[in-house]
């Protein structure tokens, strides 16, 4: 995979910080007064049931949607949309494009654009195993293997933050911990990940620290043992812990 750095420089310092953000749509409040921080090299999990305001907190910070207020800064300095075509690349849930396209030709469109060597092409698609469906046409691909997909995009892309909306959705079990395992080696080597998820064992197997998430706030945020503590859970795991805080 690209973009190979070791995160031992990185983790401990805030790559992207989240100060106050909000967003309405009409009556209805999405987000209030949302604040957190995410370390180089980590893998931050938004968590929360459907509706807790995760998809519009990802697209804000990707800025597919205007925030109503707050800020997002990268390094210290507030996001423009110069920096976020840079910096972050959001890969939403159950997203299909180029349908008619086969999977070697997308990949090979995006090593174009990104200057990705084709050692780093066929490492991702080993990583990610798309092996076995290279010559299929996107609509013909399993939800599975459309994710695996998309994911391998993500991974080609030279981004330091990615931005991803329930990564696991549509993998069996062993294919979950495969995926988890790329996430963890990307992480180590520097980029950071955010990732919704509402399956709480599979958040809890794979970040770093988790933000808690329900109706629009953010309930808590830590290490599962500094979410422990405050909860006063102290061998709970992580349902447990999002019920008592939320």
């Amino acid at each position: 995979m690209p973009n190979d750095r070791s995160n031992s420089e990185l983790r401990g310092r805030a790559a992207l910080r989240i100060d106050e953000l909000s967003k309405r749509y009409g009556e209805q409040v999405a987000l209030v007064g949302v604040s957190f921080a995410v370390e180089g090299g980590e893998v931050l999990g938004l968590i929360g049931p459907n509706g807790a305001g995760k998809t519009t907190l990802l697209e804000l910070i990707a800025g597919v949607l205007p925030a109503d207020s707050g800020t997002v800064f990268w390094h210290g300095t507030a996001l423009t949309p110069a920096m976020r075509r840079r910096s972050i690349f959001y890969l939403p849930d159950s997203v299909r494009p180029w349908r008619d396209q086969y999977v070697e030709h997308v990949l090979a469109f995006f090593a174009n654009v990104y200057r990705t060597s084709e050692v780093d092409v066929a490492d991702t698609v080993g990583v990610v195993g798309l092996g076995p469906v290279l010559n299929k046409r996107i609509f013909a691909l399993s939800k599975g293997y459309a994710k695996r997909l998309m994911l391998a995009l993500a991974l080609l892309t030279p981004h330091p933050l990615l931005l991803m909306d329930e990564p696991f959705d549509g993998f069996d079990l062993r294919q979950t911990a495969e995926i988890m395992g790329v996430f963890r080696k990307v992480a180590a080597q520097g980029r950071s990940l955010v990732l919704a998820i509402h399956q709480l064992a599979d958040a809890e197997r794979v970040c770093d620290r988790y933000a808690l998430l329900a109706e629009g706030r953010v309930r808590g945020i830590g290490t599962l043992d500094e979410l422990r503590a405050r909860a006063a859970l102290s061998s709970s795991g992580l349902e447990e812990v999002f019920l008592a805080l939320t």
